[in-house]
């Protein structure tokens, strides 16, 4: 899958391309009905809604659902994204968003890239985010909302939000959201919502501001956000554990564009478990570790 001149284009004026019906409704399913063996796990990826059992975001599905460890080499996923960047892409982080029915809760406006400079240093923009429906998305339960353009104002200011979720976030003022609002269109296309059936795709840049509101619906809206990071713009610190932002810089390696629908041989490590290596953190780049650790002394 190549991107056209137009989308190319379109994605660096808007910060964003979407994509209906990107995968079947064969190919979503399979996906689907993994989902909530995943869920149903009590370990330290499975952050649940606030004062809820529900789950509203599982991290690292991909290093243990082999349904999900294909979607993270699909090449109709991956092919776009080093089409935008002109190099390799390796897996940041990967998500699978349960914003359920009559549960799910607000995603506060921010920037993805704001968590990955402030908290993994990682150096520069090129990373993106991939975000693949596995419901239908109606504007109903709690779609993405975008500013248009917004990732032309670069990295803003932000603050780490501890208390409005069970998930900490580096959200955007209020006023600022309102002027670049305004900016893009206000009433007149000011914020976008894609929305469509399950298997569709958008692809956004990291520095687009977004948010999605509660889901007070009786639909389930459960998508996957993957996010893909330039190998050359890997990220400089461990601060978060594992299972949130990436150690492995390989570049992916895509398997056939039908790999959803036959079993390819695929790795799942953390399959029987989560390691204890994926909760170790460290607030020292990976620099300054290297140079402590080539000198013998300990950390």
């Amino acid at each position: 899958m190549q991107l056209t001149k137009a989308q190319l284009e379109q994605f660096d004026r808007e910060g964003y391309l979407f994509f209906p019906s990107h995968f079947t409704p064969q190919e979503t399913q399979t996906l689907l009905d993994a989902v909530p063996e995943l869920y149903s796990r009590r370990e330290a990826y499975n952050v649940r809604e606030k004062g809820r059992d529900a789950v509203r975001t599982n991290f690292a599905g991909h290093l243990v659902s082999e349904p999900f460890a294909r979607l993270a080499r699909h090449p109709r996923m991956v092919k776009p994204v080093e089409d935008l960047f002109g190099e390799e892409v390796y897996m940041h982080q990967f998500k699978i968003n349960g914003k359920m029915a009559f549960e799910g809760d607000v995603w506060q406006w921010h920037q993805d890239y704001g968590t990955w400079l402030n908290d993994d240093l990682m150096p520069t923009e090129r990373a993106m985010n991939v975000a693949i429906f596995l419901d239908d998305v109606n504007e109903y339960n709690g779609p993405l909302m975008f500013i248009p353009g917004s990732h032309k104002k670069g990295v803003v200011e932000a603050r780490h939000d501890l208390t409005t979720t069970s998930y900490p976030l580096w959200t955007v003022d209020d006023q600022l959201i309102a002027q670049l609002v305004e900016r893009a269109g206000g009433k007149n296309g000011g914020i976008v919502s894609p929305k469509g059936p399950a298997g569709s795709m958008i692809l956004f840049h990291s520095c687009l501001l977004h948010a999605s509101s509660s889901n007070l619906s009786p639909w389930n809206r459960v998508s996957v956000y993957l996010s893909l990071c330039a190998v050359s713009n890997h990220i400089r610190r461990f601060k978060r554990p594992e299972y949130i932002a990436h150690r492995d810089f390989t570049p992916i390696d895509c398997l056939p564009d039908d790999c959803l629908l036959k079993d390819y041989p695929v790795d799942v490590p953390w399959k029987n478990g989560l390691p204890a290596s994926a909760l170790q953190t460290s607030s020292v780049p990976i620099e300054e570790m290297k140079v402590t650790a080539d000198a013998g002394i300990p950390a």
